[in-house]
């Protein structure tokens, strides 16, 4: 098993970055630093680690606000703190806003993993003992059919802005390997959900506009597939990966929950209903199916049996589990919601959406 004494966390201020942040720092194996490095774009709030800040800043946690596309920034982290390891969160991460936006996610998803990539590899200057992970998602493969699962082995395959700046960062990495000899790892996971979500996606909307007795907006006609991993459990497979996984491999991360969209959503009013008494009928006559968004894959799947086989990695929360969890915490955390639904958020969708 790796050990290390200074982790680089780049986007730890988003949902899946702080949640593994979180984890991390509680690891009794774990006794090093965590430095963050964010940007603090609108889906970047420090809210979302004011327990970690609280309970470990100083010694072991440190918060640095750079852009990953800043090559002195980045390498100054490197020059102050010397990581000895990186996982790479940090990217532009909304499919709808790649599609509106796409020079945004070129830029920080394929320029900023380059110069995060660049800055690693001059400072370690062909150490093996530090390691880069890259994490990135099942929808660089593109779509599936009706049966077939992604394994590390199927072709790249990407349809959207995001999916495809996401693709050219994964071959980054593995070219920085080739190249360079940068020891690598990398991960693609499913979709994530659970507490400190963006409420722009999927699960975090649903449940905030049932609670705000709004309608519920479903694409097309509901029937496209996810799997679905409870973030949490992303973060133990990181983890995972980063201590024990073999250098240069890619894992895929899947949660074994294959639901369509309008299954999730009906599983949400249920919830919903349960913990506020609220009948499920009432909140399912709120589904409004909307027009579908471009490049909207059919189905994904994700096989495991990497991860699983190679280092025992298995997810703990069942997506029952995980759906109760998550909408008890957006119910307990309305102050947060608050905030991150303004500011640059709210001038964002302004500008790109008009008044909503």
């Amino acid at each position: 098993m790796r050990t290390f004494d200074c982790v680089l966390v780049t986007g730890g201020a988003g949902f899946i970055g702080s949640n593994f942040i979180r984890y991390l720092l509680s690891r009794e194996e774990f006794q090093g630093k965590v430095v963050n490095l964010d940007a603090l774009t609108y889906a970047g709030n420090l809210e979302s680690l004011t327990d970690v800040q609280a309970a470990y800043g100083g010694e072991r946690y440190v918060f640095i606000r750079a852009d990953i596309c800043d090559r002195a920034a980045v390498e100054g982290v490197f020059a102050e703190h010397a990581p000895d390891a990186v996982v790479h969160f940090a990217a532009e991460s909304h499919v709808d806003r790649s599609v509106i936006a796409p020079a945004d996610f070129v830029r920080t998803n394929v320029l900023g993993t380059c110069t995060v990539l660049d800055a690693a590899s001059r400072a370690w200057n062909g150490r093996q003992a530090v390691l880069f992970h890259h994490v990135s998602t099942d929808e660089v493969y593109g779509t599936l059919g009706p049966t077939g699962a992604f394994t590390e082995e199927t072709a790249y395959d990407p349809r959207s802005p995001y999916s495809a700046s996401k693709a050219a960062s994964d071959h980054l990495v593995m070219a920085w390997h080739a190249s360079y000899d940068l020891p690598v790892t990398l991960s693609s996971c499913s979709n994530n959900y659970g507490p400190y979500q963006f409420p722009e996606k999927l699960v975090p909307l649903m449940i905030l506009n049932m609670l705000e007795n709004k309608l519920l907006p479903v694409y097309g006609d509901g029937k496209n597939i996810r799997d679905w991993l409870y973030v949490e459990d992303h973060a133990s497979a990181v983890w995972k990966i980063v201590t024990e996984g073999r250098i240069g491999q890619k894992y895929n991360v899947g949660g074994g929950n294959q639901w369509e969209n309008i299954r999730l959503v009906r599983a949400l009013c249920a919830e919903v209903a349960n913990q506020t008494g609220v009948g499920a009928s009432d909140l399912e006559k709120r589904i409004t199916f909307v027009k579908d968004r471009p490049g909207h894959d059919r189905r994904y799947a994700i096989d495991s049996s990497k991860i699983r086989k190679e280092l025992g990695w298995r997810p703990s929360v069942s997506l029952e589990e995980g759906l109760e969890r998550t909408v008890r915490w957006y119910r307990e955390n309305a102050a947060w919601v608050d905030h991150v639904r303004t500011g640059a958020y709210a001038e964002w969708i302004s500008k790109n959406y008009g008044e909503r």
